[in-house]
């Protein structure tokens, strides 16, 4: 397969505000350092690069916005809310450099990862050049070592609107649809050797998903994060919409998850098992048009029943095993 450089419109191309939809992209990798990340972003689209602590800098004022390049290990960098200050009197400068010895040492085995800022899908092309960049300078992904799992994230903006109600069909839509669609997506991925040995993220529970599927599961926003919290009280998902709560509704997600890593952003948090940089035949466009499928299928609502009642009757039957062989034919046939 040849380096995928095209995108997939997705059926709703435009936000509530009438601009193309925005998409969040984040990349792991090894063999290439934060600091060295940083400036292969600003020779790709300018910018300053400032120095946060050893191993996280920021990329601002850039052809597309702000990035952050930074080992990913939150024990490399200030906890999150720390300002910065005297706060931590006499320790302040030991406790930094603890976190910089502790940052050169995970440097051997932690992944580097690269945050874009939000950027309009169609430029999904120009962060795909950039990891080609990367990899030039001897950036490596998963296949890269035995050792190594390293993932990516796509956080597509919703389509419905940023206040109110948030279009709850809609997102109910794309839950159910990636419910469908999850076993299928990890098929024609082919996940690498090292992502099927080490859990990415936990799957949904089955008794949320029978809930979800279920043709009558048409929640208010309230009933929608209600019932996520109740049997995902975790960022640990795949498909991780608790930035998207914490944006409708923050009070309510707060009441059962004050976790300040949870940042509120109307977007959908995809998390990607592998991030293949090098590979021939991976590209994050590719992975856009992967996730473009499940918004296809999420804006066929009557496929989405047939496909839900399907899998709820072979799910009570035991015959789940060959759902993603299923869903393939769905897809493809109906």
């Amino acid at each position: 397969m040849d380096f995928l450089t095209e995108v997939a419109a997705p059926p709703q191309p435009d936000n509530a505000e009438g601009a193309p939809r925005r998409v969040g992209v984040e990349v792991e990798f090894a063999a290439v350092t934060a600091a060295d990340g940083a400036g292969i972003v600003r020779e790709a689209f300018g910018g300053t690069v400032r120095e946060e602590d050893a191993h996280r800098f920021h990329v601002e004022g850039t052809e597309l916005g702000d990035f952050t390049c930074e080992l990913d290990t939150q024990y490399a960098h200030r906890p999150y809310g720390a300002d910065g200050g005297g706060g931590e009197g006499g320790m302040t400068g030991f406790r930094a450099e603890m976190r910089k010895l502790f940052g050169d040492i995970s440097s051997l085995v932690m992944p580097c990862e690269i945050v874009c800022p939000p950027i309009p899908y169609t430029e999904i092309p120009r962060i795909d050049a950039l990891v080609q960049r990367l990899n030039a300078a001897g950036a490596v992904g998963t296949r890269a070592s035995p050792f190594y799992a390293f993932g990516a994230q796509l956080n597509p903006e919703i389509a419905g609107a940023r206040e109110d109600d948030g279009d709850a069909d809609g997102i109910t839509a794309v839950l159910k649809s990636y419910l469908l669609l999850s076993g299928w997506l990890r098929g024609v991925m082919g996940l690498d050797l090292t992502r099927r040995a080490v859990a990415f993220a936990d799957p949904f529970p089955k008794p949320y998903v029978a809930t979800v599927l279920a043709g009558d599961y048409w929640p208010d926003v309230a009933g929608l994060i209600d019932d996520y919290l109740t049997h995902n009280p975790t960022r640990n998902r795949e498909l991780d919409l608790l930035p998207l709560f914490a944006h409708l509704d923050e009070p309510r997600l707060r009441r059962v998850l004050d976790d300040p890593r949870i940042k509120a952003r109307p977007t959908y948090h995809y998390r990607l098992p592998d991030a293949n940089i090098g590979a021939s035949d991976w590209s994050l466009c590719l992975e856009w048009n992967r996730w473009i499928v499940v918004e296809r299928l999420a804006a066929d609502r009557a496929l989405l029943a047939r496909m839900g009642a399907d899998y709820l009757a072979r799910a009570g039957d035991g015959r789940l095993r060959d759902w993603p062989l299923a869903a393939s034919h769905w897809l493809i046939v109906q």
